[in-house]
């Protein structure tokens, strides 16, 4: 049905950019950690 696969890809899209955007906060969060014990 058509409706599934556009509920599904919009998960999936949805999904992505939590994943994507959790993945950038951890690294930016890390690299704020680093900074912090050098100084």
């Amino acid at each position: 049905m058509y409706m599934d696969e556009v509920v599904i890809a919009g998960v999936l899209t949805v999904g992505l950019m939590v994943v994507f955007l959790g993945g950038f906060a951890w690294f930016a969060w890390r690299d704020s950690q680093k900074q912090d014990k050098k100084g």
